[in-house]
């Protein structure tokens, strides 16, 4: 008996060591990001795909990743004894720092008419704008809709332009002097990105919420959630960086939240999202606080990045059920004594651990799959020739 008794030692030993379960995450895991990276989509780890997969609320940001972020003038309106010139070189002193897409439409307008930038000290960004120092006096350039906060008397001349300008869904900004409103720059705003007409019922097939965030006016926000199918009361307007912030922290409490964005006011929402996914080139604050890069123009990448984490987790998920499973069914099958060879527990578990690895390169594509598949059958061919050649060497030296 005292023999048996260690082969049975011996037996469970060898059979309840889970081979297949150290490789039934990192396998799926790897491929996932393998696949992603050939659909030009850069993720951080593993874990981020396992979240992604869990994600059933995204919040957007309008200019830059829904749209080509490429605004230009519509509109330059002075105020009674003002000139257009002088405000357009103020405004592009001030916005010549800045890589917002109202910045550098500002800064195209000023290149075309052939105007230099006015110097501009003691540059400073504040809420909804920037503010700096201009010949001893303190300037600004505002969103609209803060002035209105701050009680600041818009002139009637501009109030009639930014009406229309709202009406329209076009973008504006007020150049104040000392806190006096001197010029209204209007932006029409740029052409939808192909695919953002159709990522929004993508999501929703998918039974994941969709909400735009947006600096840009409630108007504007509001024309653009209509022209790709979305209601009204999901997009939301003049919103600054710490309200995106905000916002996102209570949605966060109640789902699992996806936050993409393109520009630097996207970078604290990114942050503190579940799952930060940065759109395009992006500042390099926003890339440092993504989990996700997508550099493509196409936003409903998105999709196809969800339903290839949602894949490898159902994969992941598979390959665990399995690992557990073949390692409880050859223990109890020692335990009942079904049967006592060494070596047909190591060849189960060897099998299971093909099939693991098998079943987590599916996500890498055929052509991955196929190439990793032809990789074991090598491994295996040449591993087996050594060790009989070995073999054979040790007993003809003998």
């Amino acid at each position: 008996m005292f023999p048996d008794n260690w082969k049975i030692i011996l037996l469970l030993w060898v059979v309840s060591c889970p081979c297949a379960l150290l490789l039934a995450t990192p396998v799926p895991h790897a491929a996932a990001l393998a696949n992603a990276a050939h659909m030009g989509v850069i993720s951080s780890g593993g874990s981020v795909l396992e979240r992604l997969s869990k994600v059933n609320h995204v919040l957007l940001d309008k200019t830059g990743t829904l749209t080509s972020g490429k605004p230009k003038i519509g509109q330059v309106i002075t105020a009674k004894g003002k000139r257009s010139d002088s405000a357009i070189k103020i405004a592009a002193g001030l916005e010549a720092r800045s890589n917002h897409p109202y910045a550098l439409a500002i800064m195209d307008l000023a290149t075309e008419k052939g105007y230099k930038p006015s110097p501009i000290h003691g540059h400073s960004d504040i809420e909804a704008g920037v503010v700096g120092m201009s010949s001893g006096k303190q300037v600004s350039l505002i969103r609209p809709d803060r002035l209105v906060k701050l009680g600041i008397k818009i002139p009637k001349e501009i109030q009639t332009v930014l009406d229309q300008a709202n009406q329209k869904g076009h973008g504006a900004s007020i150049l104040c002097k000392e806190e006096v409103p001197i010029a209204l720059f209007t932006f029409i705003h740029d052409d939808t990105r192909k695919g953002s007409d159709i990522i929004i019922e993508k999501l929703y097939q998918r039974g994941i919420n969709f909400q735009i965030l947006s600096g840009d006016s409630q108007a504007a926000v509001s024309k653009f959630a209509k022209r790709v199918g979305l209601p009204e009361a999901a997009a939301h307007g003049n919103l600054s960086p710490e309200d995106k912030v905000k916002w996102v922290r209570g949605r966060s409490k109640t789902h699992i939240t996806m936050m993409v964005g393109d520009g630097f006011n996207d970078a604290a929402a990114l942050a503190v999202a579940d799952v930060g996914v940065a759109v395009g080139c992006g500042e390099t604050v926003n890339l440092e606080a993504a989990d996700v890069l997508i550099p493509a123009e196409d936003p409903s990448m998105l999709c196809d990045l969800i339903d290839l984490a949602r894949k490898a987790q159902r994969i992941l998920i598979g390959n665990l059920v399995f690992s557990v499973a073949i390692t409880l069914a050859l223990v109890f099958a020692v335990i009942t004594g079904m049967y006592d060879q060494l070596w047909v527990g190591v060849l189960i578990h060897e099998a299971s651990v093909i099939v693991v690895i098998l079943n987590g390169a599916r996500l890498a594509g055929n052509s991955g799959a196929m190439q990793l598949l032809s990789q074991i059958l090598k491994s295996l061919y040449f591993d087996t020739r050594k060790s009989f050649d070995a073999l054979f060497l040790k007993y003809r030296s003998n």
